[in-house]
């Protein structure tokens, strides 16, 4: 079985428990030298909410911004202890397919449209349910092969929603749902019976089609949510990373939102000759490039006119001498003019990307009350745990940013770049440097081996290049933040995002004419071939020889940022270890955690994401956890919020992921206060 860094910290943290059985006293003495991120601080109310703000959940992040703010207020700090689950769905998305749960996640979060919740399965399945009960209305099998090997799992974080303005309100398609596939179709649906609508592209779908031949069907994918901008449907991708220098473009394409005919196309890997963002690709290497690709959720400014793209790293991840420059459109934020796709401004988060740093996570388009005056403003958070504040209408940087120098010396035939950009106003969320006498481990001897592997391992901070010494990555190529984004408070200014804090090693190895297949792999880490580069890399998680992470706990946070000054307000762990012990002992070190937070206008932050099957509440003002409910699989997933006959609920999908280790399973879960009338099933 293929084990990823990711896995292999789930398996490490077992053991963790395991020793800590046997370790008695002295474990919690070396507990106690770990490193404390606690910041005990309290987020005032600064304004009012505006008008209109979090009323609907229409969109996969609540709204076209990825506010992930809802106006439902119910639930609070002094009755959220109360809620209990209200009813729960099943969905069946293993009936039939167990073969494929070694490679699945289910990461969908809902939304409210047409008096329905409507959600996507691991496998692309859409369903309509009932929003106070639970029950399904309809669902749509779009007929996904779960016998093939994506390279990005089996996944589905959401579908989109839109209103055709020009059709009868009662006629077929009228309103729409857009669901992408694994296996890169995007596909209309009617909102309110699920059915193709036929007069999208062929009979209801569209294929999405990259710009060269696959190695396989599964190399080439749509994992998150379309946006909708006016009567246009643009989608990104997701890409096998690390296999070949000469990738498939990262295309995003835009379609009719009712005839699936293609309106433009961006490429983050520029191909205009008149671009001036291609004098950053050396010696024509845009040409011989692929992959930049949009993987995560896009934002749209429908006042503006724009769509705003999270782009990624250039193939392959770990070695740039065949793309020297600093590779613009990669890595960064990009503001498209929704009709025609044309660049509007863009801001490059990683010059040149050596370490995987995509930019995971949804751009959040949020208002920023300071000094009397609302700010409309882009909030990126990155892998690299750092914090973008930009001005909407320039990309410029609204909360400072500037040039570093950065460590140098990489392989032969690199060429970093001398600077990267770091914001001056907001700290690391979550730690970049370690030296050997931060080495953790219960035991003297595995800290000691610890210490060791660092001291061979080059790390010289933040943007050490790779090397065939070994390089340090902390935070790992999975973040940092990762795709589940961030939530924002209006009334508070308040940014709260969710972060891992794990590390890593990257090795290169030169080439010597024999070639290990992809995926070859020792029992802790990963190669990839990085085909038409002079190197193959081998990448996995920093580990002890009793399995444990090196780097100290805590491994999971949360974190409520001020966007007007960019200060970290407070900062808490969050997961424990209580279903990776044996007994169920819950020793709260922080998890690695995968999905995001939702706030609601009750003063309430609500997360799972950690490697506990819980949904948690932390008071929004002062991130003390609150409440946790116990969820029969992984949470990795963001939940939402709505009300609905007077009663207010928090959905979320649990049903774990693969890759992260957590208990897999199929089910909706609904949360609520006790039913003072009816009782829902």
């Amino acid at each position: 079985m293929k084990i990823t860094p990711l896995r292999m910290i789930s398996l490490a943290i077992v053991a963790f428990v395991a020793v800590s059985f046997l370790g008695g006293s002295g474990v919690w003495s070396v507990l106690g030298l770990a490193p404390d991120l606690t910041i005990e601080g309290e987020a005032a109310i600064v304004r009012p909410v505006p008008d209109g703000a979090g009323e609907a959940w229409a969109s996969y992040g609540g709204d076209k911004g990825g506010a992930r703010y809802v106006a439902a207020d119910q639930i609070t700090p002094d009755n959220v202890t109360d809620m209990e689950i209200a009813w729960t769905l099943e969905t069946g998305a293993f009936d039939g397919r167990e073969e494929a749960k070694a490679r699945a996640a289910f990461e969908a979060t809902p939304l409210l449209v047409e008096g329905s919740l409507v959600f996507c399965t691991q496998f692309q399945d859409v369903i309509a349910v009932d929003p106070g009960t639970g029950t399904e209305t309809w669902r749509y099998n779009p007929g996904v092969d779960a016998a093939g090997h994506p390279a990005n799992q089996y996944t589905c974080r959401g579908v989109s929603y839109w209103q055709d303005s020009l059709a009868d309100p009662d006629a077929a398609c009228a309103s729409r749902l857009y669901v992408g596939t694994v296996d890169s179709r995007l596909i209309a649906l009617d909102a309110r019976t699920g059915a193709p609508c036929a007069d999208f592209g062929d009979g209801g779908t569209v294929n999405v089609k990259p710009s060269m031949d696959l190695r396989w069907p599964g190399e080439y994918q749509i994992t998150s949510a379309p946006a909708i901008i006016g009567d246009t449907v643009v989608t990104g991708s997701a890409i096998s990373d690390n296999l070949r220098t000469e990738a498939p473009l990262g295309t995003v394409h835009a379609f009719d939102a009712r005839t699936g005919a293609v309106k433009w196309r961006f490429n983050p890997v520029p191909q205009d000759p008149a671009d001036p963002a291609l004098a950053s690709w050396a010696d024509g290497s845009a040409a011989r490039t692929g992959h930049a690709n949009v993987w995560s959720t896009i934002s749209v400014d429908e006042a503006r006119g724009l769509v705003i793209l999270p782009t990624s790293s250039p193939s392959p991840d770990y070695y740039g001498g065949n793309r020297v420059g600093d590779n613009r459109y990669a890595n960064s934020v990009v503001a498209l003019n929704g009709e025609t796709g044309g660049v509007v401004w863009s801001f490059q988060t990683v010059h040149h990307d050596l370490w995987d740093f995509d930019l995971p996570a949804q751009p959040g388009l949020y208002q920023v009350w300071r000094d009397g005056v609302l700010h409309d403003v882009v909030a990126q958070v990155t892998k690299s745990g750092l914090l973008f504040v930009l001005d909407r209408d320039t990309g410029e940087p609204f909360l400072p940013v500037e040039e570093r120098a950065v460590p140098q010396g990489a392989v032969e035939g690199e060429v970093p770049s001398p600077t990267q950009p770091f914001p001056v106003a907001t700290p690391n969320i979550v730690p970049n440097t370690l030296e050997p006498g931060d080495a953790f481990g219960i035991t003297l001897w595995d800290k000691m081996a610890c210490a060791k592997q660092i001291r061979a391992l080059r790390g010289d901070g933040l943007f050490t290049p790779p090397t065939e010494q070994g390089t340090l990555a902390y935070p790992f190529q999975g973040g940092g933040a990762n795709w589940g984004s961030t939530a924002y408070d209006p009334a508070r200014n308040l940014l709260v995002v969710n972060m891992s804090s794990i590390g890593a090693f990257v090795r290169l190895t030169q080439k010597t004419g024999e070639e290990r297949p992809v995926g070859a792999l020792s029992d802790d880490a990963e190669y990839a071939p990085m085909e038409g580069a002079p190197y193959g890399m081998t990448r996995g998680p920093l580990l002890s020889p009793l399995g444990l992470p090196c780097t100290p706990p805590p491994w999971g946070v949360i974190a409520g940022i001020s966007l007007d000054t960019g200060q970290i307000v407070w900062r808490q762990t969050i997961g424990t270890t209580r279903d990776l012990a044996p007994g169920g002992l819950a020793l709260k070190i922080g998890t690695p955690n995968i999905g995001g937070p939702m706030i609601t206008s009750g003063g309430l932050v609500f997360i799972g994401a950690t490697m506990d099957d819980y949904l948690r509440a932390f008071d929004v003002s002062t991130g003390r956890e609150l409440w946790k409910g116990r969820l029969p699989a992984g949470g990795q997933a963001t939940p939402m919020s709505y009300e609905h006959d007077g009663r207010q609920y928090v959905v979320i999908a649990a049903g774990g992921h693969s890759s992260l280790g957590t208990k897999q399973g199929d089910t909706l879960v609904a949360f609520a206060l006790p039913d003072q009338g009816s009782n829902p099933r």
